[in-house]
């Protein structure tokens, strides 16, 4: 059954990738992410964004990770798969294999190719989602990927093809908050940025966040005290992450190379445990002090 689009909403931690020492994808580190994150009741599960460092995974990978995590989450909670393939049948066949896997809904990352007009990015969307089955979002990411629609681009964009209903905002809460009142009528816009201004966005009318899962048990805890309108709660928690947060959103290279490591201490695993895929930033012992800090801070997950 179709997932009704008003019905997205909350925190979907979107999955790290690990890797095992010879470089390849780690299947127990990645169950044991997802167990992690699913222990804390998540309105939904996600993967292949930027966190899942889905340019450096091969398609045969990517999808191997998406297979991994329908199995894992075994209908538990809702799934979104973000499909990042540089062409529209590569994207249309991505997006058919989630369908018949059972995702939920699919984030569209633009072909990487920057400097077109903006009317070629919303043909190659169009495109896109006139062959795919399911509710379809745009991760509009210019400050990390280089493309982004302006607000009337996203809007011809659904006028034109209904099913791209989502939006991926990753900007900051003031720049949410102008998206949602012109074009919140169509779309049900979520955040990143790892949860910063989490409450600010929620208040605009941001529908949830989807963050890497370093402070993912403070993330739904955030949320749910937002639910229940409990506005001091909600500022409790995120000061209480807000460190954690500043540290890790440096820069889309800071965050996978500390983040990942805050979450794998968080998951009882060693720093030992972490291999990065090169290309990738490699941590200070100044910054492995941090992490082990953080992850002190936080606690078990």
């Amino acid at each position: 059954m179709t997932l009704d689009v008003a019905d997205v909403h909350g925190v979907y931690p979107i999955l790290y990738a690990f890797f095992d020492e010879q470089g390849g994808l780690d299947r127990e580190l990645m169950r044991r992410q997802t167990e992690a994150c699913l222990r804390h009741k998540p309105q939904g599960m996600a993967a292949l964004g930027l966190a899942t460092e889905v340019s450096k995974l091969s398609t045969d990978e990517r999808r191997k990770v998406m297979q991994w995590l329908v199995e894992d989450v075994a209908g538990r909670c809702p799934i979104a798969i973000t499909i990042a393939e540089p062409t529209i049948d590569g994207q249309v066949a991505f997006a058919t294999e989630a369908e018949a896997l059972g995702v939920d809904w699919v984030i569209l990352q633009p072909p990487p190719v920057a400097g077109l007009a903006e009317n070629e990015y919303i043909r190659f969307f169009g495109k896109v989602a006139d062959r795919v089955g399911l509710p379809v979002a745009i991760q509009n990411a210019a400050q990390y990927i280089g493309v982004g629609l302006s607000v009337e681009g996203l809007k011809t964009l659904n006028r034109n093809h209904p099913n791209v209903s989502i939006l991926k905002g990753e900007g900051p809460a003031l720049e949410i908050a102008h998206l949602i009142e012109t074009a919140g009528d169509v779309f049900r816009v979520l955040n990143g940025r790892g949860g910063l201004e989490f409450p600010d966005n929620l208040r605009a009318g941001c529908a949830g966040m989807i963050p890497a899962p370093e402070c993912v048990d403070r993330q739904i805890a955030l949320y749910t005290a937002f639910t229940e309108g409990n506005d001091e709660e909600m500022e409790r928690v995120y000061r209480e992450m807000l460190p954690v947060i500043v540290f890790c959103m440096q820069s889309v290279q800071n965050f996978l190379c500390y983040g990942k490591r805050i979450t794998a201490l968080r998951l009882g695993l060693g720093l030992e445990d972490v291999h990065d895929r090169a290309p990738a930033q490699q941590p200070s012992e100044f910054g492995l002090s941090c992490v082990r800090r953080y992850a002190d801070l936080l606690g078990p997950l």
